[in-house]
């Protein structure tokens, strides 16, 4: 049975530590036409990111591939459901022109589930990476994939392209999953992100894994720290926690904003169990600064 959370909890008034910078930074409308231009969705506009002004203004963003229609209609999520349209076979090269114009050394590639595609848009996914490494040989890569419904042929089509960094986001505990993420599977993701790892090495390298939760949608804390134990226990060594926040009332309800403080708390819990680098804060997003931290450097 899908656990509900009830409407009524949801708080309106943000608190004070809930604030988005607006853009001041001309390179914030440099990186706007410029994604215009080009024809691109990121995920810092579909998703409503409340960073994209900051990261826009410096001259960073995640790009969202395979278009912005997605087939998931995920309780949390801005993007919107529908049908998609075809790929766009030259959208791997517009990616590749983007980081070459921004000069970029580190780029997250993400895309909406596409589970009408037979892989999933694996292979969207390979020939970005492919078109990125060939403008740009040193760039880092940071995937942050779907589940490819645990495709294993699907998954080893994106590691073939030698991503540095692998990233699929639990996004929420175990027992709220079925309610948050729609037709995902708490059990499936951890599985995908291992499997990932266990690829890299059969293919003769390795990759660093990275997942987030998002936290005020009513877990509890012991439920936290077992998905924290979770993720150890299938590789992962990069974690991102953030506030969730309500995109629209159709959305789910916030259940509680966690203080700046207790997100400091749980990154020295989650430092102290295991994981290589935290990023724990109100705003933190799956990409937010993602190029601060190295995950790449430090493999096992």
């Amino acid at each position: 049975m899908v656990p509900k959370i009830d409407p009524n909890l949801h708080t309106d008034k943000k608190p004070d530590w809930i604030r988005v910078k607006l853009p001041r930074d001309p390179v914030f409308w440099s990186t706007k036409a410029l994604i215009s231009d080009l024809r691109l969705h990121t995920v810092c506009e579909e998703a409503q990111c409340p960073n994209r002004w900051e990261c826009w203004s410096q001259g960073t963003a995640t790009f969202m591939i395979a278009g912005d229609r997605c087939t998931r209609a995920c309780g949390f999520c801005a993007v919107k459901t529908a049908k998609p349209f075809m790929l766009e076979a030259d959208e791997p090269q517009r990616v590749a022109a983007a980081v070459k114009r921004m000069k970029l050394n580190h780029i997250v590639i993400t895309a909406v589930a596409r589970d009408d595609l037979k892989d999933g848009g694996a292979n969207h996914f390979a020939r970005t990476i492919e078109a990125v490494r060939e403008v740009a040989p040193t760039i880092t890569i940071e995937i942050l994939v779907p589940d490819f419904n645990e495709k294993d042929d699907a998954l080893i089509e994106v590691m073939k392209a030698r991503p540095h960094i692998f990233n699929h986001n639990l996004e929420t505990v175990e027992r709220l999953t079925k309610l948050v993420r729609s037709r995902a599977m708490y059990h499936r993701s951890l599985h995908v992100l291992k499997r990932a790892k266990e690829m890299a090495v059969e293919l003769g390298g390795k990759v660093a894994t990275k997942s987030g939760l998002m936290l005020g949608l009513g877990e509890t804390e012991p439920e936290l720290f077992q998905a924290m134990d979770d993720l150890l226990e299938h590789g992962v060594t990069v974690l991102t926690l953030g506030q969730y926040l309500r995109p629209s009332p159709q959305h789910l309800p916030v259940v509680s904003y966690v203080t700046p403080e207790m997100f400091e708390n749980y990154k020295q819990i989650a430092l102290k169990k295991g994981f290589r680098h935290v990023a724990s804060a109100p705003l933190v997003r799956s990409s937010y600064h993602a190029a601060d931290f190295k995950p790449e450097l430090d493999l096992d």
